[in-house]
């Protein structure tokens, strides 16, 4: 039986290694040192005679964790992946190794024949122990390693819902996914030409914000004031830090908590169109809503 695991064992080592090279020759991926650390373990445990011989389904088991962490990096780039199996065959090279060292204290025991013999196996036999101990406890920090990964991977899944979510309810007030985040970008049909005054039409729009952020509490909100080129740069920075202020008052005015809302001024930077014509400063002269993340926190511009 034991001639058969070593048997597989060497089969699956052999494939392993193939793949590997037949990988290195197609292409050179980035290293990932946790896969490299694991793979140099697994070559070392594996080149133990003891370890072929006693612990093959622990070394056959490290094996198809290593072979999948090399198809998540190779094939998927999939760091996160490819770093929690390789975890895991390093946590189950460890066991094979420690099944091994306890398989050569009981043959010794087996071949002792008196007491003395078995007096001076008695430390190496508290030795196995503690190998057992630590291979219990790698085995333990492997189930909990991969109990947080998927619980993580839920987490991420359920984020990446609720971002989508928000981004929905906001169709009416076009809202868009960006690298910062959900931005809803406002208009300045929403104030009187060069004041800071909203317009009545205004809430209908701070309104269905006040009750996107009743359904995300734990989203916040920065609202950025922009103008167009006309005008100083100081006029314009005040009156964008003004209307920025004025969309602020009207989400507190609708029921948004204050500590919800941060207010930022531009004025004439960042424009998004054409200073030169009519229909660009237009787009300019605007207010931007922009949703943190889940836990509360803005991307940088």
């Amino acid at each position: 039986m034991n001639a058969h695991r070593q048997g597989l064992v060497h089969r699956h080592w052999l494939t392993l290694a193939a793949a590997a090279a037949l990988a290195a020759c197609q292409s050179t991926p980035p290293v990932n040192n946790e896969l490299v650390a694991a793979r140099n373990a697994l070559t070392q445990a594996s080149a133990d005679p003891a370890a072929a011989k006693s612990a093959a389904v622990e070394i056959e088991r490290a094996q198809q964790a290593l072979q999948r962490a090399e198809f998540a990096w190779a094939k998927k780039g999939d760091n996160e992946e490819t770093q929690h199996l390789s975890y895991l065959a390093r946590r189950r090279t460890d066991i094979a190794l420690a099944v091994a060292a306890q398989g050569q204290i009981d043959e010794r025991l087996r071949q002792a024949g008196g007491e003395r013999e078995r007096a001076r196996l008695d430390a190496r036999t508290r030795e196995a122990e503690m190998a057992s101990q630590a291979a219990r406890n790698a085995q333990a920090d492997a189930s909990s390693a991969q109990g947080q990964a998927e619980a993580a991977r839920r987490q991420a899944a359920q984020e990446s819902e609720r971002a989508a979510a928000l981004e929905r309810d906001l169709q009416s007030l076009r809202g868009r996914s960006t690298q910062r985040g959900v931005v809803v970008t406002l208009g300045d049909v929403l104030f009187t030409t060069g004041r800071a005054t909203l317009q009545p039409s205004a809430q209908r729009s701070v309104q269905r914000l006040a009750q996107v952020l009743q359904q995300y509490p734990e989203r916040r909100v920065l609202v950025e004031g922009f103008t167009d080129s006309q005008g100083s740069e100081q006029m314009n920075l005040e009156l964008s830090q003004r209307r920025a202020e004025a969309f602020r008052q009207a989400l507190l005015a609708a029921g948004v908590a204050s500590e919800r809302i941060d207010v930022r001024a531009h004025g004439e930077a960042n424009p998004v169109a054409d200073n030169n014509t009519a229909a660009g400063r237009q787009q300019n002269r605007r207010v931007e809503v922009l949703f943190s993340n889940s836990e509360g926190r803005f991307a940088g511009r």
